[in-house]
């Protein structure tokens, strides 16, 4: 079963933003060295329930947070997605040292992520 594994939170000021919860809620929220401004945080102990996540750059007017799903095969969640009426609308795309990940909506307009872990994706 593919469970919630990450979440984004589009942010205006990624850098405010991450004040906002590091202020609200303790969360460790670090920038992320990559090519793009993108802050990881950390919600709590590895041990007890809950998911860590991200503050990104809104990418355009009205996105929301966004949820990630965990999946063995990239490729083929891509298919099932398409195949039970939903749409994968950001193609795949390599996270590097990370893995591989794809943006879908599904039927009721609701976009999601799915990331297939790959510590050696390019």
């Amino acid at each position: 079963m593919a469970r919630i594994v990450h979440f984004e939170i589009p942010a205006d000021d990624p850098a405010r933003a991450a004040e906002f919860y590091k202020t609200c809620f303790g969360w460790d929220i670090q920038k992320w060295g990559g090519p793009t401004e993108y802050w990881l945080a950390s919600t709590g102990p590895a041990a007890e329930p809950g998911i860590n996540g991200g503050i990104m750059k809104r990418p355009h007017p009205g996105a929301v947070t966004c949820n990630t799903v965990g999946v063995a095969s990239l490729d083929q969640s891509m298919k099932d997605v398409a195949g039970a009426g939903g749409k994968v609308v950001v193609p795949k795309m390599a996270i590097p040292g990370v893995g591989w990940l794809s943006y879908a909506v599904d039927t009721e307009g609701n976009q999601f992520g799915m990331m297939q872990p790959d510590p050696s994706a390019k």
